[in-house]
């Protein structure tokens, strides 16, 4: 239980000298005239104004602690996930591998079983092929967990940052266009090599464009830009027309399983690995979404990471092909 007083007018606490200088400032001024009457309410005046910045910088540094305290705790939730889901991966990738190599076996002795009629045959065929892409997808998710927990020192090697991306939108393009995407290239040619990790690059950009088709859907544009930025960074900018993300989900946008795809549609880790790997590599990876209007995910990339080995040889290609 509180102390009697402890907690009264708890807002007025740090103000005590300046009160006490405008209770002191009237009984000054009746016994020794105007002039210490001024300059009590002028140190009253300045007691308060000194008093009240004191406060809001306080005030500040607590907001800031507590936020660096929710940051420190976030980041533990997501070392133990990531551990936690790199131990359950593992664990169901083995009987998801016996799964796939059985139905496989059973599909390859339906193709060659003469004795079932060719309609049951075929739906039975149908049914299996399907259990293997179920299995396939479930692989694909325990695939992405252990990425997600993975600790991988990235490789370093000279990038060129152009052809990478247009190696990846090569590959979402036929797609798009048959959806009627429009996919807008605005690359600065004059940008230098990147040191960084062209493995990992593809993955986050590729993982960016699959996310802008599928918020664009049909009917849209695809803007991808690419340019240099200061501090010796470059941006990358994939920009969609889709229908925007809601305010209240961009804080949450790189959580880990966190998805604003439909059931069935995305895992919730692409983003979240993403993230992950843009900061190994030293750069920020940000989002801006207006509803209505569309989505812009920026990266920022540094010529040259303060860690890091560059792999012996000369610049290559490093186009995905």
């Amino acid at each position: 239980m509180a102390e009697p007083g402890k907690n009264f007018f708890p807002g007025l606490s740090p103000y005590l000298v300046t009160i006490f200088l405008l209770l002191a400032a009237v009984p000054l001024g009746l016994a020794l005239g105007p002039i210490f009457l001024g300059a009590a309410l002028l140190l009253a005046a300045l007691s308060f104004l000194i008093t009240r910045r004191l406060v809001s910088q306080l005030q500040s540094a607590r907001q800031r602690t507590r936020l660096l305290d929710e940051q420190i705790l976030q980041s533990q939730k997501l070392a133990a996930l990531g551990e936690l889901s790199a131990g359950v991966a593992h664990e169901i990738n083995n009987p998801l591998a016996i799964i796939r190599q059985e139905a496989e076996w059973v599909l390859h002795i339906f193709k060659h079983q003469e004795t079932v009629p060719s309609r049951e045959r075929e739906e039975l065929q149908g049914s299996v092929a399907e259990i293997i892409q179920q299995v396939d997808r479930c692989r694909e998710i325990t695939h992405n967990l252990l990425d997600f927990a993975r600790k991988r020192e990235p490789v370093i090697q000279a990038v060129d940052i152009n052809k990478l991306i247009e190696a990846m939108t090569l590959l979402v393009e036929r797609e798009a266009k048959h959806n009627n995407i429009a996919i807008v290239r605005q690359f600065d040619n004059n940008l230098p090599a990147v040191l960084s990790d062209a493995p990992q690059l593809r993955q986050v950009i590729l993982n960016l464009l699959n996310n802008a088709t599928h918020a664009v859907q049909k009917d849209g544009v695809i803007t991808i830009t690419t340019r240099l930025a200061g501090n010796n960074s470059i941006d990358l900018l994939v920009s969609d027309t889709g229908g925007g993300i809601p305010p209240d989900h961009l804080g949450k946008i790189f959580d880990p399983f966190f998805t604003t795809k439909a059931p069935g549609k995305g895992t919730g880790l692409g983003l979240s690995i993403s993230h992950g790997i843009i900061q190994r590599l030293g750069g920020r990876i940000s989002v801006d979404s207006v509803l209505g209007r569309g989505t812009t995910f920026t990266i920022n990339l540094p010529l040259k990471p303060e860690k890091g080995r560059r792999n012996a040889g000369e610049t290559q290609d490093l186009s995905g092909r």
